[in-house]
């Protein structure tokens, strides 16, 4: 996202002008009557130890922690923004003076600016949560789905493809049971891929798959990217933390996938990016396929559940996106040979153990695509 390779004071530079995008955007969410109230604030890093960022109403500033910006993902920093936000929000536009720092009014801004209001002092960041192991005491099945996957592994195609349909099974039963339940679910969003300007049709296909196959909901947001200094748009799914780590894990997977068969497919070959797109959507389709064919729950089950909802995720989505737009594609002319080829590659593709790595290398110090 930024180029490892620019100054300090440059990265900071596309640091603070992407804060600055992002607050602008924030605004956006609220009533017209709030937007109009709200003006922008200066933005600064600086270096801190006890929290990751603050609102000072003296200087009319947001400040955030630069170990948090150059290290951390974007998702993660903006939810901190966020957070500041809401206290600048509560403070001159609610009429906050005299509450407590995180009391009423300031929920009150963050429930209207979609903000967490906990993000904040020693509070575990987003890609914190994301490592972390799912609160749900039902530890027992995610851990065979893990013991699965590692057994998907082996160098055996038939016993790798049993581990993984396994897997996918028991998967399908642990959702059985969350919908089954009465209690409240507790939801995390995140980022899944980079911010960028364009997206290509494969970021498309491999979106729908994760929310198709693994118990996510997802939608492409504005966001900043840094390293062009504009608005872009990244694919953002929210669900329980157990899913959310299994579908980022699925989409980085297929991700490296698709990079190593490249490579290998265009051996001599000299295809360009257009042809490598083409293969991509094949490989997504085959393995698309692939999970069609095998069941994800118990026999007469498997339609049923694929096509239900959960309740709670859809009102989570339907407060935290009041305002959604239609996103256009044109079509694009392909090559039939190349996608055929790499469908059937897709086919044969076999998600194995991996799930742990989730939040990893998800800071700004990333290689561009």
């Amino acid at each position: 996202m930024i180029n490892p390779t620019d100054s300090l004071p440059e990265l900071e530079r596309r640091v603070l002008h992407g804060l600055a995008l992002e607050w602008e955007t924030a605004r956006w969410i609220l009533p017209s009557k709030h937007q109009k109230e709200m003006s922008p604030p200066l933005f600064s890093l600086r270096d801190m130890k006890d929290r990751w960022g603050f609102w000072s109403g003296e200087k009319r500033e947001i400040a955030l922690s630069r170990t948090l910006v150059l290290h951390h993902s974007w998702d993660t920093v903006r939810e901190v923004l966020l957070h500041e936000m809401a206290h600048q929000m509560a403070e001159e536009v609610l009429g906050a003076f005299g509450d407590y720092p995180h009391g009423p009014i300031f929920c009150e801004a963050c429930t209207l600016l979609r903000a967490n209001p906990r993000a904040s002092g020693n509070f575990a960041l987003l890609d914190e949560r994301l490592a972390q192991r799912d609160p749900c005491p039902d530890h027992r099945i995610l851990r065979k789905i893990q013991k699965l996957l590692a057994l998907a592994r082996s160098q055996n195609r038939y016993e790798a493809e049993a581990a993984m349909g396994r897997a996918h099974h028991l998967m399908a039963k642990y959702n059985i049971g969350l919908l089954a339940q009465d209690g409240k679910r507790h939801f995390i969003t995140a980022f899944v891929g980079k911010p960028a300007l364009r997206h290509l049709q494969e970021d498309y296909a491999l979106a729908h798959l994760l929310q198709d196959f693994y118990f996510v909901r997802g939608i492409w947001v504005p966001t900043s990217v840094p390293a062009k200094g504009k608005m872009g748009r990244v694919f953002e799914i929210s669900g329980v933390l157990s899913n959310v780590q299994m579908a980022h894990y699925v989409h980085d997977f297929v991700q490296r996938f698709i990079e190593q068969q490249w490579r290998e497919y265009n051996v001599n070959k000299g295809l360009n990016h257009l042809r490598r797109s083409d293969f991509a959507v094949g490989i997504i389709d085959g393995f698309r396929s692939k999970l069609k064919e095998r069941p994800m729950a118990e026999p007469g089950k498997s339609r049923a559940l694929m096509k239900s909802d959960d309740p709670q995720l859809t009102d989570y989505m339907a407060d935290r996106y009041p305002r959604t737009l239609k996103v256009l594609r044109g079509g694009t002319r392909r090559d039939p040979q190349v996608v055929r080829d790499g469908r059937h590659i897709g086919k044969n593709m076999v998600i194995t153990k991996g799930i742990s790595s989730a939040a990893g290398n998800r800071g700004l110090f990333i290689e561009k695509r």
